[in-house]
């Protein structure tokens, strides 16, 4: 079976949210900077004032690798990719696609989840071309 994330204290919420099909980004309510990973306090100005904001779910493709021998449970080939958020944190996961080797960076993309047993993973689509 594919792995699926270990929840720590401190982002429970945020993969609960996941669970439940919400991708959120935590936010600083004290100097507004959105951030990734989750944390109790802002690693910009250190405030503990953090809330999870609902994410617009969209972004550009930053970075990939197109995977050809994968660990058990993923079929290669498959694409890991860095992708910029909406909001701007980059958040890593795999890029489903049926033709990995048409991808290009500042490739629009949009969230997806993938149930894996009791949980879920965030992954990404490409966003279709509108001509």
């Amino acid at each position: 079976m594919k792995p699926v994330p270990t929840p720590t204290p401190d982002t429970r919420d945020w993969f609960d949210r996941i669970d439940a099909g919400e991708l959120t980004v935590p936010r600083c309510a004290a100097c507004g900077s959105f951030f990734l990973y989750p944390r109790s306090s802002c690693p910009r100005c250190g405030a503990r004032s953090v809330e999870l904001v609902p994410a617009a779910g969209t972004g550009v493709l930053l970075s990939f690798v197109v995977n050809h021998r994968g660990p058990a449970g993923f079929e290669a080939p498959y694409a890991l990719g860095v992708v910029a958020l909406a909001e701007g944190p980059r958040l890593t996961g795999v890029v489903r696609t049926d033709r990995p080797d048409r991808l290009e960076v500042d490739a629009p993309v949009r969230v997806a989840f993938e149930e894996r047993g009791e949980r879920r993973v965030v992954c990404f689509d490409l966003e279709e071309a509108t001509a």
